[in-house]
C-alpha cells in the first residue's frame, strides 16, 4: 500500500482529507470504512481519477480512482480503516494526527522540498544515457537483411551523395565510404570531388572496384562551395545528399529517405535526426533530435544540417553552392531549396554520425568564426527574397554561436489592444500595466481590463485612478461566473486594435523591446499568433512554448528549469513555430481571432489556449515562439495544481474535450517536439523504451476514451 494525504481541512464539526492510495496491483480498490468505538460512522466519499499517479506507480494510465476526498465527523475515539488488496491500515484521527498530517503537508510542499524533488528526479532522467538508448534503437541486424531484400518499385529515387575533400585523412575518407557502401538501399553514387593541391586520394578510391563511387581531381581548391560544386556536376541521381568528407551515415539511412520519399511524391527535401561521434568512431554523443520543418527555427539556426537531401532538378533550377556565404554556404542553399520544396520531409532518427576531431566545427565552433558572418548574410538574403515588405534592422548572434536573432524595424506601429482579465489583485494588475506603458516600446497600446466579480472595495477606487490617469485604458464589466475563454471573448467587443494581447493581470514586461519582437513576427500573413518567454520570480522557466501530447494532452517546454543553459540544445532562446503558446501573454491577429470564432468557451478554465491556436493551425497559419520577448509570471509553480476533487473532475473534463478535438493530432504526435522524446514532461528527456516505447502517446486507449466519455455531454454545445 502506497498512499499520501495532500490536504487536510477541518470545518465545524468534521474534516475533509484529500489524497491518493494504491495497492500492489493497479486494479486494486481501496475501501474506507469509519469507526468510532465499535459503531461504524457514514463518511461522505468522493473517488478521484489520478493520472498522474497511475503513471508513477504503474508507468501506465489506468481510469482506476486513485484518487480520494472524504468527509469525517469529528468524534473522539475515532478510526478510519483502510483496506486494499489484502493490506489494512488503521489512522487513529485525533488531534496529534491532525497536527502531525499538516506539518507534513506543509513541509512535502515547502520550496526546499520542491526543489529537492526536481533535483533527484533529474538525476534520475540521467540514467537513460544516449549511447546506451542509440545501440538499443538502431535498426537491428535483422531489420537491415529485410531492408535489403525489400522489393522497391523501378521509379524509386536514386541518390546522389556529393562529397568535396581537401587534405581529407585517408582513414576518415575510407569509413566515409564504407558507411555507404554498406547502405541497404543500393540505388546511390558517391561523387568525390578533391580540390586538394595533388591527387593522392585517387589510387586509394580506385581501389574500391565499385562504379557507384565517382572521384574527381579538381587541380585547384575553388573553396567549399566551389568544390561541392564540382561534386553536384557529377551527380546524375533523383537527389543531392550532403555529406562531409569525415563524417558517416548510418546503413538505413537512404532506405529510410527513400521510404519517405516513396510515400509521398510531393517531397522535394528531407533530413533526418544526427548526433556526433569521436576522431575514434568509439563514442556517439550529444544527439540533435529535430522538429518537421520549422521556418523559423531555421531563420534561427541552420537546425536541419545533416543528413540533407534534396531533388536534383530544384539545384539545376535555382542554383548550386554560392561561394559569397562560404562557411556557411549549406545555410544558404537549405535556406534556398526550402523556398522552393513543395514537401520538406523529416526522418526523426539519427542517420547522420557528425564527426568531431580538432579543429572541427562540430567540437568547436569558434574554429569557423567567419561562418557565422555568413550565416547572418545567408538569413538577411533569404528574407529578402520571400519576405521583402519585412524590414530588418539587424540579424546579430543569438544565444550562442550558431543562433541569430533577429532584429525588426518598424516605420509604422498598429494598435494593439492588451485585454486583461482581472479580480481584485490591483497591485498585480497595475504592475502588469505600468510595465507595458513606461517601459515597453510600442508606442500604440489600449488596454481594456475585464473586471470579473471583484469583492473589495479597493479595486474599485484603483478602476477609477487608472482610467483617469491613463486614457488608453478602459475597464468593462464582466458579470458571470468565471469563464476564461468568455471573459476574453467579451473582451475583445470592446476592442479597437488590429492585433489582441491576451495578457494574465500577474505578469511583468521585462525586455522592453518584448512587442517589437512579438509584432516581428505577427506582422506576417502566414503567422497566426505569437508567444513570448516567461519565467517565474525566481528567473527559472514558466513557458517556452507549448508541446502537443506533454502528460496527455499538452504542457509547457522546460518548465521550472533555468532561462537558458539548462535547455535541450538551448531551445529556450530560439525563435521556432510551436503548436500552441500560452495566452498568459499571446498577441493574435485580429483577422485571424475572427476568423477561428475566438476562443472556446467550452473550455472555461483550462486548454483554452492550446485550443485556440490548434484552430489557427488548422487554418495553415503558424504559431511563433519569440524567446527574446519575456515577461515575468509571477503566478505561483504551485498554483495550477489539480488539488482538489473538484479541481480534478473539471480538469479531466476539459482534458476529455480536447481530446474529442484533437485526439489524432495527440496520437500524431507534436510536430515541433520529436517522437524520440519523452511525453512524461516537456524537458525534452530522451525516451526511456523500457516503458516509453517510441512514438507512443502517454493515454492509454483506455484512458483516453475514459476521459472522453466524461466530456461527451459538452462537445456538442458551444
Amino acid at each position: 500500500m502506497k498512499y499520501r494525504f495532500e490536504s487536510i481541512m477541518k470545518k465545524n464539526d468534521s474534516i475533509k482529507i484529500s489524497g491518493f492510495i494504491v495497492g500492489r496491483q493497479p486494479t486494486d480498490v481501496a475501501i474506507f470504512k469509519y469507526f468510532v468505538g465499535n459503531h461504524e460512522e457514514h463518511i461522505d466519499y468522493t473517488a478521484v481519477v489520478r493520472n498522474d499517479v497511475s503513471n508513477k506507480y504503474f508507468q501506465k494510465t489506468y481510469k482506476n480512482s486513485y484518487g480520494f476526498s472524504i468527509i469525517l465527523p469529528i468524534k473522539k475515539q475515532a478510526e478510519l480503516q483502510v483496506n486494499i488488496g489484502n493490506e489494512t491500515r488503521v489512522f487513529y484521527i485525533n488531534k496529534n494526527f491532525l497536527n502531525w498530517q499538516s506539518f507534513i503537508i506543509k513541509l512535502r510542499n515547502s520550496k526546499f522540498v520542491v526543489k529537492l524533488k526536481e533535483f533527484i528526479r533529474n538525476l534520475y532522467q540521467r540514467k537513460v544515457t544516449y549511447k546506451s538508448w542509440f545501440q538499443a534503437t538502431k535498426a537491428s541486424k535483422e531489420e537491415l537483411i529485410k531492408q535489403k531484400e525489400y522489393k522497391w518499385a523501378e521509379d524509386a529515387p536514386s541518390f546522389s551523395i556529393v562529397v568535396p575533400l581537401y587534405r581529407t585523412p585517408k582513414e576518415y575518407l575510407k569509413e566515409l565510404i564504407e558507411s555507404i557502401e554498406a547502405q541497404t538501399y543500393t540505388k546511390w553514387e558517391l561523387c568525390l570531388a578533391d580540390g586538394s593541391p595533388d591527387n593522392k586520394l585517387e589510387m586509394f578510391v580506385k581501389s574500391y572496384q565499385d562504379e557507384r563511387i565517382k572521384y574527381r581531381y579538381i587541380g585547384e581548391n575553388l573553396g567549399i562551395s566551389g568544390n561541392t560544386n564540382k561534386a553536384v556536376e557529377m551527380a546524375t541521381g533523383d537527389f543531392i545528399v550532403l555529406c562531409d568528407h569525415d563524417d558517416l551515415i548510418t546503413p538505413d539511412a537512404l532506405f529510410e529517405f527513400a521510404k519517405e520519399i516513396v510515400a509521398d511524391e510531393e517531397v522535394d527535401s528531407i533530413y533526418s535526426d544526427e548526433d556526433k561521434i569521436d576522431e575514434n568512431s568509439y563514442d556517439v554523443f550529444d544527439p540533435s533530435f529535430k522538429p518537421d520543418f520549422n521556418i523559423d527555427m531555421l531563420r534561427s539556426q541552420n537546425y536541419i544540417c545533416h543528413l540533407y537531401g534534396v531533388r536534383r532538378e530544384l539545384v539545376e533550377k535555382y542554383g548550386k553552392f554560392n561561394s559569397e556565404y562560404d562557411g556557411a554556404q549549406d545555410y544558404d542553399f537549405i535556406l534556398r531549396m526550402s523556398e522552393h520544396s513543395r514537401k520538406i520531409a523529416h526522418v526523426a532518427k539519427i542517420l547522420y554520425h557528425w564527426r568531431t576531431h580538432q579543429g572541427s566545427t562540430a567540437l568547436n565552433p569558434e574554429s569557423k568564426m567567419y561562418a557565422y558572418d555568413a550565416g547572418a548574410r545567408a538569413i538577411r538574403a533569404h528574407y529578402a527574397r520571400v519576405l521583402p515588405e519585412i524590414q530588418i534592422e539587424r540579424i546579430e548572434n543569438g544565444y550562442t554561436l550558431g543562433m541569430y536573432h533577429t532584429v525588426f524595424k518598424f516605420d509604422e506601429y498598429p494598435l494593439i489592444s492588451v485585454i486583461i482579465p482581472n479580480k481584485d489583485h490591483t497591485d498585480d494588475l497595475d504592475k502588469a500595466i505600468r510595465s507595458m506603458i513606461e517601459k515597453g516600446t510600442w508606442p500604440n497600446l489600449e488596454f481594456i481590463v475585464v473586471e470579473n466579480n471583484s469583492t473589495e472595495e479597493k479595486t474599485w477606487e484603483y478602476y477609477k485612478k487608472i482610467e483617469k490617469e491613463y486614457s488608453q485604458v478602459k475597464v468593462v464589466y464582466y458579470d458571470g461566473i468565471f469563464n476564461y475563454a468568455k471573459i476574453n471573448n467579451f473582451g475583445v467587443r470592446h476592442a479597437r486594435g488590429e492585433y489582441y494581447l491576451f495578457m494574465n493581470n500577474d505578469v511583468e514586461l521585462i525586455e522592453p523591446d518584448s512587442l517589437k519582437e512579438m509584432m516581428g513576427y505577427g506582422q506576417r500573413n502566414d503567422v497566426g499568433a505569437v508567444g513570448c518567454r516567461l519565467l517565474y520570480e525566481d528567473n527559472t522557466l514558466q513557458h517556452a512554448g507549448v508541446i502537443l501530447g506533454i502528460g496527455g494532452i499538452a504542457g509547457h517546454a522546460f518548465i521550472g528549469l533555468r532561462s537558458e543553459g539548462e535547455t535541450y540544445l538551448n531551445r529556450a532562446m530560439l525563435t521556432q513555430d510551436m503548436s500552441a503558446v500560452t495566452a498568459a501573454v499571446m498577441l493574435v491577429n485580429k483577422e485571424v481571432f475572427e476568423k477561428v470564432e475566438g476562443f472556446d468557451e467550452r473550455f472555461a478554465v483550462a486548454f483554452n489556449d492550446i485550443d485556440i491556436c490548434m484552430k489557427i493551425r488548422e487554418g495553415k497559419k503558424l504559431i511563433v515562439y519569440a524567446p527574446y520577448a519575456c515577461f515575468h509570471h509571477y503566478e505561483s509553480k504551485s498554483r495550477g495544481a489539480e488539488d482538489t476533487p473538484e479541481k480534478i473532475e473539471r480538469f479531466n473534463r476539459e482534458i476529455g474535450l480536447f481530446n474529442l478535438k484533437w485526439e489524432q493530432n495527440i496520437l500524431n504526435g507534436d510536430p515541433y517536439y520529436n517522437q524520440n522524446l519523452s511525453v512524461k514532461d516537456g524537458l525534452f528527456n530522451i525516451r526511456n523504451i523500457e516503458n516509453e516505447k517510441i512514438g507512443q502517446p502517454y493515454y492509454s486507449l483506455e484512458m483516453r476514451n475514459f476521459l472522453k466519455d466524461k466530456a461527451k455531454d459538452i462537445y456538442d454545445k458551444k
